[in-house]
């Protein structure tokens, strides 16, 4: 076994502690557990958040409750709602998350998704 590998194990969701980020506005809470290379987190946005920031980092993004619109510079916004995703390597857009009633996403993000790893 070598340091990326990662044994089975559950998660309880409900005892992952949350880390505050300001956005623009509103409040990012983060769950947010690490692995070698692979960052898995439930994200719950404040109703009127906008993010500080632009990002292209690569994502997978899974809504599980709520609705969140992914503005993107150059390009036509989308809309998740529950149950719908969306999937970006690094550097392959620039994006930003804004929720007027708030939401909650899986977001799943490492060194997989770069484009020359």
């Amino acid at each position: 076994m070598n340091e990326k590998n990662i044994p089975f194990q559950t998660v309880d969701w409900s005892t992952v502690p949350k880390t505050e980020h300001k956005g623009h506005t509103g409040v990012a809470y983060w769950q947010t557990l690490q692995f070698a290379g692979l960052r898995v987190r439930v994200v719950e946005y404040t109703p009127g958040y906008v993010a500080d920031h632009w990002c292209e980092k690569g994502h997978i993004v899974y809504c599980l409750e709520g609705e969140v619109t992914n503005e993107r510079q150059g390009a036509s916004d989308s809309v998740l709602t529950p149950g719908m995703s969306y999937i970006v390597s690094d550097d392959l857009s620039s994006h930003r998350s804004v929720t007027e009633k708030g939401v909650k996403l899986l977001i799943i993000d490492g060194d997989f998704l770069q484009l020359n790893p």
